[in-house]
């Protein structure tokens, strides 16, 4: 017997559908994923029979909850180079997937984390489930919110792009059609009948358009001034102050959260959201790319992996282990130019 293939394809009709297909692993890209993704792609850019491409997540629990990190975290520490292989590659898919020539709609359930992010709200329609729940939750182990982030996090209303940068809050799918990370709301039971649309040839907006479902305004609505002006400050130090000055159960949780994460984590993610607001999307993705060269170099995204996934101790020694130990220099280096290594796109 041979195992199951890791993504799936197949094309009905006018629809070209991919299927991650690793559902006791929440969908977790591999590098392999990644690239069978791209050159399939690639493939159905120039396939005239080919009108639109749609992209979902096999079993219940997840369209996809992002990077296999146990696998990065072993390359880095064998010293392979699979990660940032993993890394050039997916950023790659990501560019490939925000520029691509035909309308690319994810149909997004259950958790949508991390890499799944990238394959899904770079695409030209974000269809989010009733059951949908986003997060970035990168600072939490050492890394930052990535595929993209840079640029359509900055990009949200206000400054809920920050909130979910620093804090890893997990937004469900009231607040991520809010926050325009999805476009569209659609229960999962019509899911089949707009594949059959899709696949008929029909265009998706009047595809969508003529069964979508709408929600009320929850979290973000509510918090919205709040968040807008604590996370608009000019430091991380300052927004925690702010937060802690609300004397707010909801700015007390959030407070709490950030200071948990990464401190150097929580540094290079506050500058790269502010630098990736004045930035084109291929050019976030080669700041990016600069980043995780540096990360995968250091110490805390190990031992964020170690702590979250490894040991699943949560208890992790950053180092350094407060915000005033990272220095604007220290902050600097994860953006310099890679010269020869530079994300080519």
């Amino acid at each position: 017997m041979t195992d199951e293939p890791e993504v799936l394809f197949e094309t009905r009709g006018a629809l070209g559908l991919i299927t991650l297909n690793r559902p006791k692993a929440l969908n977790a890209l591999t590098l392999n994923m990644c690239l069978a993704i791209k050159a399939q792609l690639d493939c159905w850019a120039t396939d005239a029979a080919v009108n639109t491409v749609a992209i979902r997540g096999a079993g219940d629990r997840a369209f996809c909850a992002g990077g296999d990190i146990r696998a990065l975290y072993d390359s880095g520490k064998a010293g392979t180079s699979y990660a940032l292989d993993f890394y050039r590659n997916e950023y790659i898919l990501n560019a490939a997937i925000k520029r691509y020539p035909k309308p690319y709609v994810a149909l997004i359930h259950g958790i949508d984390m991390g890499g799944g992010v990238g394959v899904s709200v770079n695409g030209s329609h974000r269809v989010a489930g009733e059951n949908m729940v986003f997060a970035m939750p990168e600072t939490g182990i050492g890394l930052f919110p990535d595929v993209g982030g840079s640029y359509f996090l900055p990009r949200c209303p206000g400054e809920i792009g920050m909130f979910v940068a620093l804090t890893g809050a997990r937004l469900k799918t009231t607040d991520v059609l809010y926050a325009g990370i999805a476009t569209n709301f659609v229960q999962i039971a019509k899911w089949p009948a707009l594949l059959d649309t899709l696949a008929s040839g029909v265009p998706p907006d009047p595809a969508i358009a003529a069964i979508e479902d709408r929600v009320p305004d929850t979290y973000l609505t509510e918090h919205r001034a709040a968040l807008d002006r604590i996370f608009a400050l000019d430091s991380i130090a300052a927004v925690l102050g702010a937060l802690e000055a609300e004397h707010e159960d909801w700015a007390d949780d959030a407070a709490k959260t950030i200071r948990s994460k990464s401190p150097t984590s929580l540094k290079i993610t506050f500058r790269q959201i502010r630098e990736g607001r004045k930035l084109a999307f291929d050019d976030c993705m080669k700041m990016e790319y600069r980043m995780v060269n540096r990360v995968v170099a250091g110490h805390d995204f190990y031992e964020g992996v170690r702590a979250v996934i490894v040991d699943k101790d949560n208890a992790p020694k950053w180092q350094p282990a407060e915000l005033a130990g990272v220095s604007d220099a220290d902050v600097d280096a994860y953006f310099a130019p890679l010269g020869d290594k530079e994300l080519k796109l």
